[in-house]
């Protein structure tokens, strides 16, 4: 398990606030807008025409009722080109492991008229009962492509809390249309996975929605519980809270933010305020765990965690776990209490 985690958070959750390099590439190729009739795809394996026949029938229309749930069921004009994705990292014996304990689908959705990208990772026992289950957001870190989704992380986190866990894919990032803004719209995409949530998958028990965040997704899951009252709890690990000092320390980082955002933290001020949670704190009203090391290398310990914990235990229930070494994000070797101080949390 841990080997698992160590190698997929390695590679999922640490590529979340680094490297710019390919950023004014990745800005000269919007990808196209989509109407109510049909969807253009931004990448080449994704499907190109949903006014067409789709890539992934209906269980509905090929298999037989066997009294399990199909995710395949909930396609429609609001869940399309909906896929089973299989795990691929780790060995052999722990995908089949978690093959065993969930099933993890790709499905994309509309948002302000963009086709968005999406994973749900469902626990076995769900799809056998049918039961109504708790569900977890898992918010990305990271831009564009860096840092993409894949299933293992949804995965991983749904067997290890046994919640449903939804993550949708930033815009402009591997498939999903629109420009990366860094925390700009890509909330009300976030927000509208939610109602999916709520409103299109009826094994989702809505009453205990919790978000977790690594890094950028920490900004994300911040500004999230800001905006959408349903989500009762949050988990924030090596996460950004205050962009404008994040800007100012990190020089490899600049070019990047003032692509996405439009400007400077002087020129565009009142973007990078909204989204740092040093700024509004007082507005988060429901728990919190956060997670920090001392040494982190790309979020800053004492701007970025010390300082919002100082606002936050003033106005909430705030859990503030710290580590003494340089890791960016989840170390289930090195900090092993943490993924259990995660389940605990959620589990309160």
């Amino acid at each position: 398990m841990k080997k698992f985690l160590a190698i997929s958070l390695l590679a999922v959750m640490t590529l979340s606030f680094v490297g710019c390099q390919n950023s004014s590439s990745n800005n000269s190729s919007e990808p196209a807008e989509v109407s109510n009739t049909s969807v253009v795809a931004s990448s080449d394996n994704s499907p190109t025409d949903k006014s067409g026949e789709s890539s992934v029938k209906s269980s509905l229309e090929n298999s037989e009722s066997d009294g399990r749930l199909h995710f395949t069921d909930y396609e429609s004009d609001d869940v399309f080109y909906i896929e089973k994705v299989d795990p691929f990292y780790g060995d052999a014996s722990y995908q089949s492991e978690l093959e065993s304990k969930c099933e993890t689908y790709e499905f994309y959705f509309t948002s302000d008229g963009y086709q968005i990208k999406a994973y749900i990772s469902i626990p076995t026992a769900v799809i056998e009962s049918q039961e109504p289950c708790k569900c977890l957001l898992y918010n990305r870190g990271g831009h564009w492509n860096y840092g993409s989704l894949d299933s293992d992380i949804l995965a991983y986190m749904c067997t290890v809390t046994g919640r449903v866990v939804v993550a949708c894919e930033i815009r402009g990032g591997n498939g999903s249309g629109g420009i990366d803004q860094f925390g700009g719209d890509e909330l009300h995409d976030v927000c509208r996975l939610i109602d999916l949530c709520e409103n299109k998958f009826s094994f989702i028990d809505m009453d205990d929605f919790c978000a977790i965040g690594v890094s950028r997704g920490g900004m994300t899951t911040y500004m999230t519980a800001r905006e959408d009252k349903r989500v009762k709890r949050i988990v924030v690990a090596g996460g950004i809270s205050d962009l404008i000092s994040a800007y100012n320390e990190r020089e490899d980082m600049q070019e990047m933010l003032r692509d996405c955002i439009g400007g400077t933290p002087e020129e565009k001020p009142e973007e990078y305020k909204k989204r740092s949670a040093v700024y509004w704190a007082d507005e988060i009203k429901i728990p919190v765990l956060l997670i920090h090391s001392k040494g982190d290398p790309k979020v800053k310990y004492e701007t970025n965690a010390e300082a919002l914990y100082e606002k936050l235990k003033d106005s909430t229930d705030c859990t503030f776990i710290s580590h003494d070494d340089d890791y960016h994000g989840i170390n289930p070797d090195k900090n092993s209490e943490d993924v259990p101080e995660i389940k605990k949390f959620l589990n309160n």
